[in-house]
């Protein structure tokens, strides 16, 4: 495993985090999702990555017995905060209120003192950011998060938050932006933004949900036990790629991969580490086989030709309109 720097500062993760967004405590058992964890700790991954609404809470429970009896000094754990996690109309969002009574419950849940990095799942438009970054600060300052990032903001949103955690004290290090062979949104406004501001990015869905595994297949039913026939969720996301034309080039990628040594998957991971401004790429797992797998792509480096070749085969059915990270962030709270 390799290790970068995330964005700016001191802090190391594994250039290979492990998430658990769709699979620990909703399409995965727990007895298969400890043995991912396992796996993924085996590998050399010291980076977890997890949210308070994944699952409906369920997810960092899991994460936190799964992490039990490891040096905790050794990892990077993750959480976030946004999303609802019960009726109230103050069960979500970046309220103050909201912010101080979720980071104590998924330290309990995650069975931790501290988290590593607290992210903003979601730019919130109807708390003011003073607001928001005061109630991190002083997060921060409780010693129960020693860094703070965001998630899917845009890059006007993300120099708005680094200037404000400037002035209180406290580092904005990281974006969690989606990214991958396929959507490409973050390359025009984020990531040139972020380089300047010393934010790194913790990519997620590098593999576009596993259609850049290559498994499914152009006029095919998805395979069952797959992404694609997960009701839970996992259908919903993976909707946008299920295309023909999506799938038919995806499949003209084999010959690249083959060629380079690599499976479709790990050419996709491969593929956003290329970027010096990644500092890791999320992967899941409903299998300890597909972490094992998926870890080779660590320190691969890709040639330009090949980089170039890719670009061709993918051509028209990239997004890459930075108006869609803006798009997609929900106008009001949910």
């Amino acid at each position: 495993m390799n290790f970068r720097h995330l964005g700016s500062s001191g802090l190391m993760v594994s250039e290979i985090s492990y998430g658990n967004w769709l699979t620990h405590g909703s399409q995965v058992e727990e007895v298969a999702a400890l043995a991912c964890v396992r796996a993924a700790l085996d590998e050399g991954i010291t980076t977890f990555d997890t949210a308070d609404v994944y699952a409906a809470t369920r997810a960092e429970e899991v994460l936190g017995r799964a992490l039990q009896g490891q040096r905790r000094e050794g990892l990077e754990i993750f959480t976030k905060v946004y999303w609802p996690t019960g009726p109230g109309p103050n069960d979500r969002g970046l309220s103050r209120k909201h912010i101080l009574e979720s980071i104590n419950g998924s330290l309990r849940r995650l069975k931790t003192d501290y988290v590593d990095l607290y992210q903003a799942h979601r730019y919130d438009t109807e708390t003011p950011l003073e607001e928001t970054m005061q109630a991190f600060a002083d997060v921060v300052r409780q010693g129960k998060a020693l860094y703070i990032g965001v998630s899917e903001w845009t890059a006007e949103q993300i120099r708005a938050g680094v200037a404000m955690a400037k002035q209180l004290g406290f580092q904005l290090i990281s974006s969690q932006p989606q990214y991958s062979m396929l959507w490409r949104v973050i390359e025009g406004e984020v990531i040139p933004a972020s380089q300047e501001l010393g934010v790194g990015q913790i990519v997620w869905s590098p593999i576009a949900q596993g259609v850049l595994t290559g498994k499914y297949k152009p006029g095919q039913k998805p395979p069952e036990g797959s992404r694609a026939t997960d009701d839970k969720g996992g259908s919903r996301f993976i909707q946008r790629f299920m295309t023909d034309d999506v799938l038919t080039r995806v499949q003209q990628l084999k010959p690249v991969a083959d060629g380079v040594g690599l499976s479709l998957a790990q050419l996709a991971v491969a593929w956003v580490l290329q970027n010096p401004n990644v500092s890791s790429a999320i992967i899941g797992a409903s299998r300890p086989d597909q972490v094992k797998e998926n870890v080779k792509a660590a320190g691969v480096k890709l040639s330009g030709d090949v980089m170039k070749k890719i670009d061709e085969l993918l051509g028209p059915i990239v997004e890459r309109d930075p108006a869609r990270t803006r798009q997609g962030a929900p106008e009001k709270r949910p």
